[in-house]
């Protein structure tokens, strides 16, 4: 019953996006286009993930200079700037999730456009482009897929020390930043170069598309 209405989900889901899908191509967009403005905001979701992790990271290395005062108030602070991390890396997961769908789509069409070409020559030429296109696009969701990858261990060893302030709320519990904060800020600024690396892979597949008048 269970697997019955997973594949009745699966269907309408795919029924949801052929309507999408006609409906985009009567204003003039190809599922290139759709792929290309996805890729476009993805790089604005790992654009904003990256600003955030800076902004958590710095928010995390100011609590180390805690004097004294209200700890609930630092627990408040931090816990603020993890959600705001996790949220934009949430973004970047499910923009992800959204171009392997359209390129997928969009190489699946390709594939059986090719196979009723007739014109050989024509084919060829069209299957070389074919090919190209999907080693950039591999190369960039790999890129893409290195981010999601890396972010998951930075967002747990904050979400640890949120929750750790959070059942301690005293002096000691912030203090324990210190000994953790310098192995955080590594691999915060070894994604942060992984997401501008990604960001530039973007740039290049869209720059490599041929593009609509």
């Amino acid at each position: 019953m269970a697997r019955f209405l997973i594949i009745l989900l699966l269907l309408s889901l795919s029924g949801c996006t052929q309507l999408y899908y006609k409906a985009q191509e009567k204003i003039g967009n190809e599922k290139r286009d759709i792929l290309v403005d996805r890729i476009k905001k993805g790089r604005e979701d790992q654009d904003k993930a990256k600003e955030q992790f800076k902004s958590t990271m710095e928010a995390f290395q100011a609590a180390t200079g805690f004097k004294g005062g209200q700890t609930e108030e630092v627990y408040k602070k931090l816990r603020k700037e993890y959600d705001e991390a996790a949220d934009k890396t949430k973004k970047v997961s499910d923009r992800i999730a959204s171009i392997e769908q359209v390129s997928g789509d969009m190489f699946s069409e390709w594939d059986k456009e090719l196979a009723g070409m007739s014109n050989a020559d024509l084919r060829s030429k069209s299957n070389v482009l074919l090919k190209a296109t999907r080693r950039r696009y591999a190369d960039l969701i790999r890129k893409m897929k290195a981010v999601e990858s890396k972010a998951k261990p930075v967002l747990k060893a904050f979400e640890d020390q949120v929750l750790f302030i959070k059942h301690n709320l005293n002096a000691e519990a912030i203090t324990s930043l210190k000994s953790n904060v310098v192995k955080m800020d590594a691999d915060v600024q070894i994604l942060i170069r992984d997401i501008e690396t990604s960001t530039k892979e973007a740039d290049a597949f869209i720059a490599s598309l041929p593009q609509g008048s």
